[in-house]
């Protein structure tokens, strides 16, 4: 893992930056977009990137993996009280208590977003990312359209690759 480029906060410290992934929270880990999610947990890790996400299956487990397995930080912020609830491959874990409220949490803690396939779920996540100003990479997730000051969907990139992903990520904060 590289050195993480970080954040300097007031007090002169640095911490991660951090990208939220999310997606389809029931897929086989075997499958394709669970690949693909791994695929950027891993680059995430490399380029010194804390992963944030809701913290159980599916897309979340599979970019756990991915960043955990590359000796990086993977945060997982689950609905319930328990922090039992999430997937083994997160580092941290955060009970919010909230149900799928905690939607908000996993975009806003992260300063882009990586939507990886995905469901009504991943849409609401996408719809507020875009509310929060955070870019949304689309790998191989939602194609959207709109009308007035949404048409072409700004801010949203879609790509094929879990490298371009990333790629489009990093440039989207700043490394």
């Amino acid at each position: 893992m590289s050195d993480p480029v970080g954040r300097e906060r007031e007090d002169g410290q640095r911490r991660r930056p951090q990208v939220s992934v999310i997606g389809v929270g029931d897929c086989a880990q075997d499958s394709e977009v669970a690949l693909l999610a791994e695929e950027v947990g891993r680059r995430l890790a490399e380029a010194g990137v804390t992963v944030v996400c809701g913290g159980l299956g599916g897309v979340m487990e599979a970019a756990c993996r991915g960043a955990a397995g590359a000796g990086g930080e993977a945060i997982g912020i689950v609905p319930g009280v328990s922090v039992e609830e999430a997937n083994p491959h997160c580092t941290r874990v955060v009970a919010s208590a909230i149900g799928y409220a905690r939607n908000l949490a996993v975009v806003a803690s992260g300063e882009a977003a990586i939507a990886v396939g995905g469901e009504w779920g991943t849409l609401s996540e996408i719809g507020h990312a875009r509310t929060f100003g955070r870019t949304v990479v689309a790998l191989r997730s939602w194609g959207l359209t709109g009308r007035e000051h949404v048409e072409g969907a700004p801010g949203v990139i879609p790509v094929e690759t879990a490298e371009q992903a990333v790629s489009e990520a990093l440039e989207a904060i700043g490394l």
